[in-house]
């Protein structure tokens, strides 16, 4: 459905991205960011359902800066793989290819950005920090708690598996201290139940989550 296209950050830096879109004019756009997987073919099905939704979706391949064609499974080795990958990635180098992945999408009006696991936190530094968003939706984002001070310039949607066994409540406690007016969602399931290609996929929860940030992108982006 969708194509891989090539996009240049502030620095200079050339990488790929996976981008979806719909049918008619689109709603608006959604920036769709990795897990510690890469462009992989469940980031790929997610940009095409938004694309089914109205939206028009992009991926950008983030690890691109350290490897190109990052395309993991779920299994243990592709963990670390994903793991030792993202250990190399600087945050301003992150925050600088989102910018430029959210740039990418204003021909498509408002743009919200949504994240999973590692995208999660993304998703919410691409709110406290980045400009041309209009709304950000982290799903179990393991590093939003050190940065739980930040303030976001806009609206931010969290949701976060109560089994999860890499984010601890007491973390998501934390932020919902720090951030009162910031919606957490909990939900009676495991890191990555939003994803169908992973053991943790918990179909009730998913469906719910992506009810949520459907309705919240409707309000914040059209």
């Amino acid at each position: 459905m969708g194509s891989m296209l090539t996009l240049t950050a502030g620095d200079g830096h050339k990488f790929a991205a996976y981008r979806a879109d719909p049918a008619g004019k689109p709603k608006g756009g959604v920036v769709v960011v990795q897990e510690i997987f890469g462009v992989n073919k469940h980031i790929r099905e997610l940009c095409d359902g938004f694309a089914k939704d109205g939206y028009a979706a992009l991926a950008p391949a983030l690890f691109d800066r350290v490897e190109r064609n990052v395309d993991l499974g779920y299994g243990q080795a592709d963990m670390e793989r994903g793991r030792a990958l993202r250990s190399k990635i600087k945050w301003e180098n992150v925050l600088a290819d989102m910018q430029a992945a959210i740039d990418a999408l204003a021909d498509a009006g408002k743009v919200g950005v949504v994240g999973y696991c590692w995208g999660g936190s993304v998703a919410w530094r691409a709110a406290t920090q980045l400009r041309g968003i209009s709304c950000a939706v982290g799903y179990y984002g393991g590093q939003i708690a050190p940065f739980k001070e930040e303030t976001p310039k806009v609206p931010v949607l969290l949701h976060f598996g109560e089994t999860d066994a890499s984010i601890p409540l007491s973390d998501v406690e934390a932020i919902k201290k720090a951030q009162p007016k910031v919606p957490v969602h909990l939900y009676p399931a495991g890191h990555g139940f939003s994803c169908d290609h992973r053991p943790s996929y918990h179909a009730e929860s998913a469906k719910l989550a992506r009810t949520r940030t459907l309705e919240f992108f409707a309000k914040n982006i059209g």
